[in-house]
């Protein structure tokens, strides 16, 4: 087997977004013919409250033939210099169980968020998308404007926030194919007639209320617990990455509000399989919600990939096994 590290997984093509958006929708569709699965995520703690370490389980066949796990470590105020989340997959063969490699993943995960966005804007925007409001300037908002750079290069305007803006120097710092405007606070962009809006911050407590949901927009839920319950209800049309049993524990804004008894078990139209396959579209009037919970399938699928580009090109540190003859 080998490893790989994450700048040798973005010399493989690991980060990139036409790849990625190739990789999620090969994925959703063996998902809906059964051959790839994703059993519950199981977590043990760190000595360091709250901190704990995910295991989180994936099968993926056709071309990935892969089976794997990602195992990340959420790693309260750490003061060693490394990021806060710390993240290797695992992945053995699906066919013979043979162990394949170990990647280090971190940029892999920032990129399958957004690989789903793009997927999302394709599929179940009310709208052509020409205007896209992008919120947040972290991790996942830079994935998401590489995604948009590499997915929607036409757009006619993009609209930028972020709560410290001086994190938009960075963010705009390369150049971009289209316009774009910064804005000082949200409800000042709120009015403006974009086609979708992507919230990708760490927000604990919501900030887009019912105002936000108007005919004909896409609401992307990608970060934390942005949007009230109010606004929910304000959508005419709730799609999901997936409904799986995440909903009973997850923090993210419909999952709370299910917990609580404001959302129904059958309250969403569509989810990721029925957007590929074409069966859910949604009308031009539509206020349509996109909440991501975020799939390890596509991980998983995302490492096998890059580890088929290293095995081809010789790339990593091969790691011999003891019971190899």
């Amino acid at each position: 087997m080998r490893f790989l590290s994450g700048q040798q997984v973005a010399s493989l093509g690991g980060l990139d977004p036409q790849a990625a958006l190739r990789d999620v929708t090969d994925t959703v569709t063996l998902m809906a013919s059964g051959d790839a699965v994703m059993p519950a995520e199981t977590h043990v703690p760190l000595d360091t409250a709250p901190g704990k370490v995910y295991a989180l389980p994936a099968r993926v066949g056709g071309r990935f033939n892969a089976t794997g796990v990602k195992w990340t470590a959420h790693r309260p105020q750490p003061q060693d210099g490394l990021p806060m989340a710390l993240t290797v997959t695992l992945i053995n063969r699906a066919d013979s169980g043979l162990p394949v490699g170990l990647v280090e993943s971190g940029g892999l995960t920032a990129v399958r968020p957004a690989a789903v966005s793009a997927l999302a804007l394709r599929h179940a925007a009310p709208r052509e998308i020409r205007r896209v409001l992008l919120l947040g300037a972290g991790v996942q908002a830079r994935a998401h404007l590489a995604m948009l750079s590499a997915h929607f290069p036409s757009l006619e305007a993009l609209g930028l926030w972020n709560r410290t803006p001086e994190r938009l120097d960075a963010l705009t710092a390369a150049p971009l194919p289209f316009p774009f405007t910064r804005y000082c606070h949200p409800d000042d962009a709120q009015a403006q007639p974009w086609d979708a809006v992507i919230t990708c911050t760490g927000a604990q407590q919501p900030f887009l209320g019912p105002a936000w949901f108007t005919p004909g927009r896409l609401v992307m839920q990608i970060g934390y617990h942005e949007v009230s319950f109010a606004a929910i209800r304000r959508a005419t049309q709730v799609v999901v990455d997936a409904w799986g049993e995440f909903r009973h524990t997850s923090a993210k804004s419909l999952f709370q509000m299910y917990r609580a008894g404001e959302f129904p078990d059958d309250g969403w139209a569509a989810d990721l399989p029925a957007l590929v396959s074409g069966r859910w579209r949604p009308a031009a009037d539509d206020c349509v919600y996109f909440s991501s919970f975020g799939l390890n399938v596509f991980d998983i699928a995302f490492a096998a990939r890059v580890l088929q580009a290293a095995e081809r090109d010789d790339v990593g540190t091969s790691l011999a096994l003891s019971c190899a003859p």
